[in-house]
């Protein structure tokens, strides 16, 4: 795993004593209440790397490009980058948190958590705000109680991302990696799905399935992420080196709150996209009709089903990750640590999944399901739908994730102290914590910020500073930086000094 990874949740939002209140208000008391107790300001966040319409096969719709809008005082637009170098902004009708750049699984695992938090003092923000009468919002009313959910549907035909994004080397034929990527993201979600009740968009027909986005994939590979979504997608946004680095932006994935499925989601994707560069073939694996297949693999819960390959043959899809599994190799402990926990799931996968109840999102809620069932409760009885949504509140006194792990039910890989922390600091050695000081210590100078830059004003002045290159200043100059232990006259000077200047 030598390139970075990292995540994004869009989570679920409710005002339960307004329906009515809009998401988008909603997500945006959400963004400012946090930043106005836990930063010290909100930021414009800078568009010029975004390009949602780059393709990684080598072509842009920039006849589709619109301006994007930057004001951060609107409504909906709302964005901070945290102490930790996240950010927590509005997408759409969702809060939306960006983890920060993680060198490994364990990092995106940690990180990814991290965002629970987050979220968590924003709606305690929210509710000390509104138990003052006090609305965070100019000209707005104050806002509901907020609730969060980390889930990926809302059973009326709607689907949000729990979207992962890997570093990938240019030097690899983009085809290639896809190819090679589709039968493992297909028949990955008896790993790392997160359980749904319903079957169909809007969940229509009753039954419980593996993954949440499954029946939301529509191609094998498409640039789009809200429509027509690909199993596959081609979205080239780097935010790195172009010419070195790519960034492959997954949407196939379920929001995880099981540790175990989390670390297991990116530690194996990042293998198995190591081994395609390394030169690995798996051409042998590939799916007559992978779009079909990731339906079928979803209500397959018994993990029998055998999936039509393209040369003719047939595999469940525990024998297609078996092949990924004996193709993949481990250079460092952190590594081994991921293949030994899959190899773990995967004999209890195979023995019996209910086995794997204390390691996976999926069997976790479809054992509580079932415990229903076996007592005779229909198929499509609303209280099913309702446990299923109560598995994913991230407030830890009504969930039942939560339930779970404190009666040793759901096994955790970290603490809860570790994901506090991880909320407010920053992945060490990363161009993420030089971000998050920024935030932290000059925030009266920003003007604004984004992966790779973050601009300071200087009297009339607008000066850049590129992370990267921030990277390779001076361990001593970096920990000024972190600890905010010099004024930006200094900071420019001691930078020139070491041979780097801001523009």
């Amino acid at each position: 795993m030598a390139h970075l990874l990292g995540t994004e949740t869009e989570y679920a939002i409710v005002t339960p004593d307004r329906p009515d209140f809009s998401p988008i208000v909603s997500s945006t008391h959400a963004v400012v209440a946090y930043a106005a107790l836990h930063t010290d300001a909100r930021t414009r966040w800078d568009f010029a790397e975004e390009h949602p319409l780059r393709d990684s096969r080598g072509f842009d719709l920039k006849r589709y490009q619109t301006v994007p809008v930057v004001d951060p005082h609107a409504i909906g637009v709302a964005n901070v980058v945290t102490a930790s170098g996240a950010r927590f902004y509005v997408d759409h009708a969702h809060p939306e948190y960006s983890s920060p750049e993680c060198r490994n699984a364990w990092e995106g695992m940690l990180y990814d958590a991290a965002g629970d938090v987050v979220l968590r003092k924003a709606a305690a923000a929210v509710a000390q705000l509104t138990a003052q009468d006090t609305s965070v919002l100019s000209d707005h009313e104050p806002c509901p109680p907020l609730k969060f959910y980390k889930n990926n549907v809302d059973g009326k035909g709607a689907s949000y991302g729990s979207h992962e994004n890997y570093q990938w080397s240019r030097s690899t034929d983009f085809d290639d990696l896809a190819q090679g990527l589709i039968p493992f993201f297909v028949t990955r979600q008896v790993v790392t799905g997160a359980g749904r009740v319903g079957l169909g968009p809007e969940g229509e027909e009753p039954g419980f399935q593996i993954s949440q986005r499954a029946d939301y994939i529509e191609q094998e590979i498409s640039l789009e992420t809200t429509l027509n979504r690909g199993i596959i997608n081609t979205r080239d946004e780097p935010h790195a080196d172009a010419h070195q680095f790519g960034r492959l932006h997954v949407i196939i994935g379920d929001a995880n709150l099981s540790q175990t499925s989390n670390l297991l989601k990116l530690g194996m994707t990042s293998l198995v996209i190591d081994a395609i560069e390394a030169g690995v073939d798996f051409s042998d694996v590939r799916l007559a009709d992978p779009v079909e297949a990731v339906r079928t693999v979803s209500r397959d819960l018994e993990l029998k089903e055998k999936l039509p390959l393209r040369d003719g043959g047939q595999m469940t899809a525990l024998e297609i990750l078996a092949v990924y599994r004996s193709r993949v190799s481990a250079d460092t402990d952190a590594e081994r640590d991921v293949l030994r926990r899959f190899d773990e799931v995967v004999e209890l996968l195979s023995t019996d999944p209910l086995q794997a109840a204390h390691l996976l999102d999926w069997v976790a809620k479809y054992r509580l399901i079932k415990g229903y069932l076996d007592r005779g409760v229909a198929a499509d009885d609303p209280k099913l739908a309702l446990i299923d949504l109560q598995y994913t509140d991230i407030d830890p006194a009504r969930s039942l994730y939560h339930a779970l792990v404190r009666r040793g039910q759901m096994r955790t890989l970290v603490s809860e102290e570790e994901i506090e922390r991880a909320a407010d600091v920053a992945p060490p050695g990363s161009r993420a914590g030089l971000r998050g000081a920024f935030m932290q210590h000059y925030a009266a100078d920003l003007v604004s910020a984004n992966w790779q830059y973050v601009a300071l004003r200087r009297g009339d002045l607008t000066t850049l500073f590129e992370l990267d290159e921030l990277l390779t200043a001076a361990p001593e100059t970096r920990e000024a930086i972190i600890h905010g232990e010099l004024d930006l006259d200094q900071l420019i000077s001691r930078l020139k000094a070491e041979g780097i200047s801001p523009e």
